[in-house]
């Protein structure tokens, strides 16, 4: 079939991965209100404040993440498998280095803001990728 006879769905170009970054912080709506009022409870208004951030620094990286990886898509196969093998190493520097930054220059609870940033991450992390496994996303119908 040539290529300009591809069903909607398959279209070259779609941006998947920001499609799912897209989904992945619309889930943290959910996530983050749970973990802020966990830290809340347990670490006080400075907890909440903390955790808050921290989300945010994850949603971030999420963004970072599938802008770069749809880009890095549109540039051919081979930036595709670089910022694939790559990226994941920049975004943890860059994730590391904004945590360090955040915590030197502010008066965050620290502990509340790591340990918000690293659940939140996984937790999102796997929702997203049980919903893409189980076919929830409708929009990625390509993948079956």
């Amino acid at each position: 079939m040539p290529e300009t006879e591809l069903p909607d769905r398959a279209v070259p170009g779609k941006n998947v991965e920001a499609v799912i970054a897209k989904h992945t912080v619309q889930r943290a709506v959910f996530v983050a209100p749970i973990l802020i009022a966990v830290f809340w409870a347990l670490r006080g208004t400075d907890g909440a404040i903390a955790s808050a951030v921290g989300c945010l620094v994850v949603v971030a990286m999420f963004l970072v993440s599938g802008s770069m990886m749809s880009i890095s898509a549109r540039l051919g196969l081979s930036a595709y498998y670089a910022a694939a093998l790559f990226g994941f190493f920049v975004r943890l520097a860059l994730l590391t280095g904004s945590m360090l930054l955040i915590a030197k220059f502010t008066d965050l609870d620290r502990m509340a803001f790591g340990i918000t940033a690293v659940l939140a991450y996984l937790i999102l992390l796997s929702w997203e990728t049980v919903a893409i496994s189980r076919g929830a996303e409708r929009e990625l119908e390509w993948i079956n």
